[in-house]
């Protein structure tokens, strides 16, 4: 089998969230390729906090160069799939190396100025949507890019959809404990509807210690690192699923949360206009609380219009149409 290397960071790997769950799906389908994805992580000069002193974001990714390309060079690898800016000098190594971002230098994301010089040297990409192939071209240059979305598992949406087990007053965010994603807004939209039952799912168990600082309302509901039969269970239960995120390359959670036939509600933000089905309402924090309560007031129970949306856009199904394109063209390159 013909091997491509994997990098992310060793954190990545770890959470139970969307690097994770990209990085799974992209080696089981790569299989009928005849593709062995190998994952390349650092081990040394890493935290599992990425804000800590010396080792935030892409600072920490240029101390580990050697670490990664002893891996790279052991397992005889030539073709590199990057998913941080800071491993973007890959390519002073190999010349056969593409991005694929889980971030990206926006003025909502922390840390996005120490991201930029970094995408200056960016000359080939997959992205998961439109709107960030605009902003490559439009703010870096960058025209080879291919567009790949993540695609939800279909067998989990499909095992797990059953409209009779909707609680009409759920709620569902997954998220981080981080400033651009909000938990904050979620608590007191808690705090105010106490009527309502909301769960709040965290991608790592870090996020334990760290929802600590908070004042927990009653009706909230943390959960940590949940698998994806857990995840799907629990958003096929909620009727409403709620993203409060300044900012994100893809919002995985939505997409899922789509082919569950939930009424969705998200950011107003265009990096969030691929989810654009005939039940998403887009809002922002001065009517986000009126969008969530008219969401959970509705009569529709279930959108069919959102599962049948999901399915033909972002199903694993046509994430794997499009790698196997994109490797056919990328893997003939010597």
């Amino acid at each position: 089998m013909k091997k491509v290397g994997l990098v992310m960071r060793k954190i990545q790997f770890t959470e139970a969230q969307g690097p994770r769950v990209f990085a799974e799906r992209l080696k089981e389908i790569s299989k009928d390729f005849g593709i062995d994805i190998v994952f390349i992580s650092p081990e040394r000069h890493v935290s599992g906090y990425d804000w800590i002193p010396g080792y935030e974001h892409e600072k920490g990714d240029l101390v580990n160069y050697d670490v990664v390309l002893d891996q790279i060079y052991k397992e005889k690898i030539d073709h590199v799939i990057y998913t941080v800016s800071g491993f973007t000098y890959l390519k002073m190594f190999l010349k056969n190396s593409v991005l694929f971002p889980h971030s990206f230098p926006d003025p909502a994301l922390t840390g996005y100025e120490m991201m930029k010089p970094f995408y200056q040297i960016v000359d080939k990409a997959i992205v998961q949507t439109e709107f960030l192939k605009r902003e490559l071209h439009r703010n870096f240059g960058v025209d080879d890019v291919t567009v790949i979305p993540i695609g939800f598992n279909e067998q989990l949406a499909e095992k797990h959809f059953d409209p009779s087990q909707i609680v009409h007053n759920r709620i569902l965010w997954i998220g981080r404990d981080e400033e651009n994603r909000r938990p904050d807004l979620v608590l007191e939209y808690a705090r105010r509807n106490p009527d309502k039952e909301v769960y709040m799912i965290f991608g790592g168990v870090r996020y334990k210690e760290s929802m600590k600082k908070y004042d927990i309302p009653s009706n909230v509901k943390l959960q940590f690192a949940l698998t994806q039969d857990e995840i799907f269970t629990l958003m096929n239960s909620a009727k409403v699923y709620w993203s409060s995120s300044k900012f994100d390359t893809f919002a995985m959670p939505l997409t899922e949360a789509l082919a569950m036939g939930k009424i969705v509600v998200k950011p107003e933000h265009p990096c969030y206009d691929h989810i654009s089905s005939k039940h998403s309402f887009s809002g922002n924090e001065k009517n986000w609380f009126e969008l969530v309560n008219m969401a959970v007031s509705s009569p529709l129970n279930v959108s069919n219009d959102n599962r049948h949306y999901a399915f033909e856009k972002f199903s694993s199904t046509v994430m794997k149409r499009g790698y196997r394109d994109f490797f056919d063209h990328w893997l003939a390159r010597t």
